[in-house]
């Protein structure tokens, strides 16, 4: 009867072991410490280019900051995996089309970063896949 249940009892902790070792992980850092959720900022202008790439993807737009003068904003997406899951390509969005992307503002004074955006034409309509 002991050999049964010890046999029982390493069953059960290898079986336990396999699945919690199996199971999906989804490690990944919170954007909170490096944009500001409290606030939206909106990039208009051209794209300058679109880097399509794993652990996220990167788009850069020509545009203005609040007082007009000319600036680079860099916009993080997701990583290159999920947005190929959903259809995008590294052709999705071309270098000189024009954008609009309003998101959460980088907390680093001086930087023009931008995460979490929706993308759009200026005119308002979406940009998909």
């Amino acid at each position: 009867m002991k050999r049964l249940l010890w046999t029982a009892g390493i069953g059960t902790v290898v079986a336990v072991g396999l699945a919690i070792s199996r199971a999906p992980v989804d490690a990944h850092h919170a954007s909170a410490p490096f944009y500001d959720d409290t606030k939206e900022v909106e990039a208009v202008g051209t794209v300058e280019r679109f880097v399509f790439r794993n652990p996220h993807s990167f788009l850069f737009i020509n545009g203005q900051n609040e007082a007009g003068e000319a600036v680079e904003w860099e916009v993080e997406l997701g990583a290159a995996v999920s947005m190929r899951r959903q259809g995008w390509t590294p052709e999705t969005i071309t270098s000189g089309a024009p954008i609009r992307a309003v998101g959460n503002p980088s907390r680093r004074e001086g930087t023009y970063g931008v995460c979490c955006a929706s993308l759009t034409r200026p005119d308002g309509s979406p940009i998909r896949p």
